[in-house]
């Protein structure tokens, strides 16, 4: 679990550095709205990498926590994920090329990883809780 934890951090922090340095790389339209839209989610992605580093400490360290950091950043990215789905198919992005292409990966990742981290937790939540290992299957 914790390199999934390591890597959405990572991804995260890469996604936002590329974003604030070259957006034209990222970004899936080149219209204002669409600039507007994104940059609405710096702090709600911050919520959600600042659980994935608390979850990742509480985890490693066998805290009791680490049951609410997974799930404070499963449902963190489920949320997000509703976000961007609902836009992106109410504007039509995951037909516009390449950059909806990636768009979609994105959203599937972001799914993906939320209903992992959260299928991890609720299932071992009795581990978590006592402060047991919880073996490295997802």
């Amino acid at each position: 679990m914790q390199w999934l934890l390591v890597g959405a951090i990572v991804l995260d922090i890469a996604y936002w550095s590329l974003w604030f340095l070259d957006r034209d790389v990222l970004a899936s339209e080149h219209t204002r709205a669409y600039y507007d839209f994104e940059n609405a989610f710096p702090l709600a992605d911050l919520w959600l990498g600042s659980a994935c580093v608390l979850a990742l400490v509480t985890l490693t360290r066998r805290r009791p926590m680490a049951l609410f950091w997974l799930i404070a950043a499963g449902s963190s990215g489920l949320y997000l994920f509703g976000m961007d789905l609902l836009y992106d198919l109410e504007h039509g992005i995951f037909t516009s090329g390449g950059g909806g292409i990636a768009e979609a990966c994105i959203v599937a990742v972001t799914l993906v990883f939320s209903l992992v981290i959260l299928r991890f937790a609720w299932t071992r939540r009795a581990e978590l809780l006592a402060g047991q290992a919880c073996g490295t299957d997802p």
